[in-house]
């Protein structure tokens, strides 16, 4: 049985796996995460905004970005209203879990460690991300 969605996008589960695929279904709709270092987007540094990988909603901006030696894409910030926010006692520690608002897909963490301003460094699984040249910071 699946739980309710409240989210804008509304599809069944059974409709997510078929359009993600399964690597991508796993990060987004199951809470996954890919090998550090092993994520497209995690050297890239272009202009652009990075979207939602299952619904497309635009959630970072390339400006946002930083090299944090994480192995994950790293970002300072995010779109205002693109993320929500969960409380995560998995795996033994106290996370915040970051999820699109759009979808309710999984896209990393948030930790209180960023070396910029904002004090926080968003994690992010690249799998999570579509990156989108054509809307600039």
């Amino acid at each position: 049985m699946e739980k309710p969605n409240k989210y804008p996008i509304t599809k069944s589960e059974a409709e997510w796996r078929e359009e993600l695929g399964e690597k991508r279904y796993h990060i987004l709709r199951e809470k996954g995460t890919e090998f550090p270092r092993t994520g497209e987007y995690n050297l890239t540094f272009e202009d652009g905004t990075y979207v939602c990988g299952a619904c497309h909603t635009p959630l970072f901006k390339s400006n946002n970005k930083f090299e944090s030696s994480c192995g994950w894409p790293s970002f300072d910030d995010s779109i205002e209203g693109a993320v929500e926010y969960i409380k995560d006692t998995s795996h033994g520690m106290m996370r915040t879990e970051i999820l699109c608002s759009n979808c309710g897909s999984h896209l990393g963490h948030v930790f209180d460690d960023g070396p910029t301003e904002s004090g926080q460094r968003f994690c992010i699984n690249s799998l999570s991300l579509n990156f989108d040249k054509s809307i600039k910071s």
